[in-house]
């Protein structure tokens, strides 16, 4: 297996802990959206029953309203295609527009072929620290403390036009990336 840039240890979150990190995050990305809205294990029914998901965010723009599935994994084995398949079926039928999938853990290649055939985000969410990088020898050194890094960021890991593996990092502070994605345009009615 190869080596995981990110591993700065275990996240020592509960699986609750871990839903309501991605819940706030989800939150302060697009807390300047019309009606924007987000809901920790809410309940809905589709055309393939009922779901329990983690986090439902809906909000209003271009004139629409959207709905966007969250589903949180935490777990230590990297997360595999059919849990995007789950989170797709899903998609369809309760008829939402977007899915994102974080997890604790790494994605097989097959699950970011999935997700970006299908227009679902995976975010792999880490200890903070992993979005400081020096160039300096020897031990990385720690960062100063005005640099106000937060405490668990997420990184978006996504495929390039080439097929590899590309990580872009989101945060409350660095919303951009993944908000595009999943986000359209802020336009108002």
């Amino acid at each position: 297996m190869k080596s995981d840039p990110f591993n700065y240890g275990t996240l020592i979150l509960t699986p609750e802990e871990f839903e309501l990190e991605v819940k706030n995050m989800l939150g302060a990305m697009g807390a300047d959206l019309d009606s924007f809205r987000a809901t920790h294990r809410e309940h809905l029914v589709g055309t393939g029953g009922s779901y329990e998901i983690d986090v439902v965010v809906r909000f209003r723009a271009l004139g629409a309203d959207f709905l966007v599935l969250v589903e949180c994994k935490h777990q230590r084995s990297p997360v595999k295609r059919d849990v995007v398949q789950i989170l797709h079926d899903r998609l369809r039928s309760v008829g939402a527009q977007k899915g994102i999938l974080f997890a604790t853990a790494q994605f097989q290649k097959g699950a970011l072929e999935y997700a970006a055939k299908h227009g679902i985000a995976l975010v792999r969410m880490a200890h903070g620290i992993t979005c400081w990088h020096t160039r300096a020898a020897g031990p990385p050194s720690p960062p100063p403390p005005w640099e106000n890094i937060p405490r668990y960021i997420g990184w978006w890991a996504h495929l390039t036009d080439e097929g590899n593996q590309q990580h872009t990092i989101v945060s409350v502070q660095d919303p951009e990336y993944l908000r595009a994605f999943v986000f359209p345009a802020k336009h108002s009615d």
